[in-house]
C-alpha cells in the first residue's frame, strides 16, 4: 500500500500545477494581466508556466522529485503571499490556506522522496 499511496499522493499534488500551467497557456493574456495587476511582471509568465507544467510532470513521473517538490512548495508559498493575502475576502483566505496545505504536502515529498514507483527509484535516487 505504501508504494501506491505515495504515487497517488504525488499525482494528486502535481495535477493542480499541471492543469494550472495548461490553463495559463490557453488564457495567456488574462493571466498576464492579472499578474501585472498584482505587481508581478507579466514577462515572468513563461517561467511560471514552465515551472507548473514541468514541475507537475516531474512530480508525477517521480523524476528529480525532491527538487521538483521543493521548488513547487516555495512557489506555492510565494503565490500565497503575493496573490491571496486579502483576508477580508473569504475565498482569498481559503486559497491562502490551500497553498499552505499544498506546500506542506510537497515538503513531505521533498523530505521523504518519491517512493518506489518513480523514475528516481529506478535510477537509485528515491532514498
Amino acid at each position: 500500500m505504501k508504494d501506491l499511496t505515495t504515487l497517488a499522493g504525488r499525482v494528486l499534488l502535481a495535477h493542480i500545477f499541471l492543469l494550472a500551467g495548461i490553463t495559463k497557456i490557453t488564457g495567456y493574456a488574462g493571466t498576464q494581466g492579472y499578474m501585472e495587476a498584482m505587481g508581478v511582471p507579466g514577462i515572468l509568465l513563461p517561467l511560471v508556466i514552465l515551472l507548473e507544467v514541468g514541475g507537475g510532470l516531474a512530480l508525477i513521473l517521480g523524476w528529480q522529485a525532491r527538487w521538483a517538490a521543493l521548488t513547487l512548495a516555495l512557489f506555492s508559498l510565494a503565490a500565497a503571499a503575493i496573490f491571496h493575502t486579502n483576508f477580508a475576502d473569504q475565498m482569498q483566505g481559503i486559497m491562502f490556506m490551500k497553498n499552505l496545505a499544498i506546500a506542506g504536502g510537497l515538503l513531505l515529498v521533498s523530505a521523504h522522496g518519491p517512493g518506489a514507483w518513480s523514475l528516481d527509484a529506478r535510477a537509485g535516487r528515491a532514498g
